[in-house]
């Protein structure tokens, strides 16, 4: 409490964020919606409201639900019962959002993050890394994979299956 008797706004907000930043994503669970980079903003509004800001993978994600919903309860939690979850379509995410910390989680769960991109180009990539044994030696078996924002790919070194997320 301060000296007025009031909750400390910058206190509340570092709860809030900390709590909203450690939402897993539903369809890549291994990841926080703050490593996938679809967490945008947790800020304060009138009336100290939290307003928390996110952008979908792509236009109808399916699982838009359940991160709206599960970044309420985490404010709730947090001590922001009313918070408010607003989506942001401008500018649309990139697999460039994603953290650093982000690419090794998806690596270290055999999932293959996406090519690094450079100065807004995906990098060509001759082949993609199985995210198990290393082998460049990869076929893309699918454009589909278990989500939609991910493509099937095996790995012909160590014989696994494993999902690559697809760049854009």
């Amino acid at each position: 409490m301060n000296g007025v008797g009031r909750a400390d706004p910058e206190a509340a907000l570092e709860r809030a964020v900390a709590a909203v930043s450690a939402v897993p994503d539903p369809e890549v669970p291994v990841l926080t919606i703050e490593e996938l980079g679809i967490l945008r903003g947790v800020d304060l509004g009138p009336a100290d409201r939290l307003v928390v800001t996110i952008t979908p993978t792509y236009n109808g994600c399916p699982a838009m639900d359940a991160i709206r919903a599960d970044v309420r309860a985490a404010a709730a939690e947090a001590g922001h019962p009313d918070a408010e979850v607003r989506t942001v379509l401008s500018p649309a995410w990139t697999t460039d959002w994603i953290t650093e910390s982000g690419r090794a989680k998806l690596a270290s769960a055999g999932i293959a993050p996406p090519p690094a991109r450079r100065g807004g180009a995906v990098a060509l990539a001759l082949s993609v890394r199985c995210p198990l044994c290393g082998s460049p030696d990869t076929t893309e078996l699918s454009r589909f994979g278990s989500t939609a924002c991910k493509a099937l790919w095996r790995c012909r070194g160590c014989g696994e299956p494993f999902d690559l997320v697809k760049a854009h």
